[in-house]
């Protein structure tokens, strides 16, 4: 705001305190030259003002702000630049920025320097400026608007757009991965399992029974795997044989719904104590004796065959009881 409001006083200012005693003053001077003194509408061209003075002395410069005169106008200026030269003078330089829209020749007012009580005037430049040649009598000639120019290709810009399509198809193959997999949920259970739905409850829990034998795991020490493994079959073939989730039981919960089934009720006493004997030795750290190991197996085999039916199982055709059934696999 300072700055415009020195243009607008039309006066540029120098204010110089180096010195120069003992040497006799000199006349300060003032030049003006011009880059190009032709133009064509519209273009511009540079005034190199200079002004040398002694080194020491109080002058100013008054330039117009916006106009040179009619028709001539002061787009910018550069900053001054101040450098000593020979017998102690200094020389000021400053460029303006001009142009012109009005075709004429201009001989350009001179500008002046202010030294103390001398006004110095600086010589005249003449700036001629043209137009083009237009023939009305032959519109075909005017050229229309150019076309907007294209920019370089830049890899860098598409980036985001790169990722965004590479984001958006990983989704889709994500979307597609997850629709594929429900659609098929069928298909990925595995045939084994599919082939124990048409095995009878009791033969499959039979067969574990038998393979935990096998492995003589309480001979070993392994009483709490013993116990855990022995539940685990009961409570898949529960399960299987009665249609009650007992692998999200605990066993008072397990015991609670056998007293409902009439087939079972023969053995509740027998699965009670499987049951009661076997939370002892996994939670409560119950050393079990070598008969109490044997009879938990045999009231083991005793449950499963006298709460078996002897007909066969239809296989399963329903997607959840396959999935049930997995889900008690795991």
């Amino acid at each position: 705001m300072i700055l415009n409001k020195l243009k607008s006083l039309y006066v540029c200012l120098f204010f110089l305190f180096t010195g120069g005693i003992g040497i006799q003053a000199q006349q300060t001077l003032i030049d003006v030259k011009i880059d190009e003194a032709e133009l064509l509408i519209g273009e511009q061209t540079v005034l190199h003002l200079t002004v040398t003075t002694d080194n020491g002395k109080l002058v100013y410069c008054p330039i117009p702000p916006d106009t040179l005169m009619a028709g001539v106008e002061v787009l910018a200026f550069s900053k001054p630049d101040s450098t000593v030269i020979d017998n102690n003078r200094l020389m000021i330089k400053q460029d303006i920025l001009i142009t012109s829209f009005d075709e004429a020749l201009y001989l350009l007012p001179p500008f002046m320097v202010i030294d103390e009580k001398d006004t110095i005037l600086s010589n005249q430049v003449a700036l001629k400026v043209s137009t083009f040649e237009v023939n009305v009598e032959a519109p075909e000639e005017f050229f229309d608007i150019k076309e907007v120019w294209k920019p370089p290709f830049v890899l860098a810009d598409y980036y985001p757009l790169i990722f965004g399509i590479l984001l958006v198809l990983f989704l889709i193959c994500v979307v597609g991965y997850i629709i594929q997999r429900l659609r098929n949920r069928k298909s990925t259970i595995p045939e084994a399992l599919k082939e124990e739905l048409k095995i009878p409850p009791h033969e499959l829990a039979i067969r574990e029974l038998n393979e935990i034998k096998l492995q003589k795991l309480w001979q070993q020490g392994r009483i709490k795997e013993y116990y855990t493994q022995i539940t685990d079959t009961l409570r898949r073939y529960i399960f299987r044989r009665f249609g009650i989730n007992a692998m999200e039981m605990t066993s008072y919960e397990i015991l609670d719904i056998i007293t409902r089934e009439n087939d079972a009720r023969s053995v509740y006493d027998t699965l009670k104590q499987i049951l009661q004997l076997a939370d002892l030795v996994k939670f409560a750290k119950w050393q079990a004796l070598p008969d109490e190991n044997d009879l938990s197996m045999a009231y083991s085999y005793l449950f499963v065959n006298q709460t078996k039916q002897e007909e066969m199982v239809k296989p399963a055709d329903n997607d959840q009881d396959l999935q049930d059934l997995q889900d008690l696999k795991d």
